[in-house]
């Protein structure tokens, strides 16, 4: 399929080359650089690199709102360094799709994929496509907790970045587990949210603050939801992410090969 595979993250971005639409090349892995006009002269590079002089039939990827590019600026761009049909969605749709397809999502009719990182942010795969939507998905921007009149959102009060504010440490410094239980709670009222609007087979959860170590224990997480989410007469499947760092690779691959 001669494709470039990209994620752009607030963190790290990758970059890989598919020859055959199936498996991808190993990734290259660099720095974001946020400001525009640098980031986008060391993505090229970088897809030059990884192509190594070979055919480039399709560019696709995602990228995260938090950097602050314009996708249609990054379309244009990329348009006018090579001949190829260029894809960007959102970088958690990316991985969620990845996921429906090729990581723990996969056999199951609709996904709610969430990740839980540096922020929130996931979307709703349908028969392993990127569901229909106006403008986009954004389950860490639902408001749970409207206490004193603040408006907290999942994002406020489960994200990374919530928890180095609050604590200022990283949150792999973080051993009281207490604070982790804590975070399952909170995590248990968006799911319930989530699956009560989204109504899924299945739901993935990725991003650092679960699958690293320490995580947010999606033991506790279940048993909470049990006993908030009752209208349903079964809880969908829960699930950790199984593509790590690369989830959003395995969904551009998804759409190369798999949606029409």
């Amino acid at each position: 399929m001669n494709s470039i595979l990209f994620d752009i993250g607030g963190t790290k971005t990758r970059v890989a080359y598919s020859l055959n639409g199936e498996s991808f090349e190993e990734p290259i892995v660099f720095e974001t650089v946020k400001n525009y006009e640098e980031g986008i002269a060391v993505f090229i590079e970088n897809i030059k690199k990884v192509t190594n002089g070979r055919e480039i039939k399709n560019i696709v990827g995602g990228i995260t709102k938090s950097i602050g590019w314009s996708e249609e600026k990054l379309k244009e761009d990329l348009q006018k360094e090579f001949e190829a049909e260029i894809n960007i969605e959102n970088d958690a749709a990316m991985a969620g799709l990845g996921e429906a397809n090729f990581g723990a999502g996969k056999g199951f009719g609709i996904v709610a994929y969430i990740t839980v990182s540096t922020g929130v942010g996931g979307a709703r795969i349908v028969e392993r496509k990127i569901d229909e939507k106006s403008v986009g998905f954004e389950p860490g921007q639902q408001i749970i907790d409207i206490e004193g009149g603040e408006g907290k959102t999942l994002e406020d009060l489960i994200s990374g970045r919530a928890l180095h504010q609050k604590t200022g440490k990283h949150p792999k410094e973080i051993t009281d587990q207490r604070v982790w239980e804590e975070h399952a709670r909170f995590l248990a009222i968006g799911l319930n949210n989530i699956i009560v609007e989204w109504s899924p087979d299945c739901v993935v959860l990725g991003g650092s603050m679960i699958t690293g170590n320490p995580a947010i224990p999606l033991d506790k997480a279940g048993e909470y939801l049990k006993d908030i989410l009752k209208i349903f007469p079964e809880l969908p499947i829960i699930k950790k992410a199984e593509l790590g760092d690369f989830g959003g690779l395995w969904g551009g691959l998804a759409i190369i090969n798999i949606t029409p």
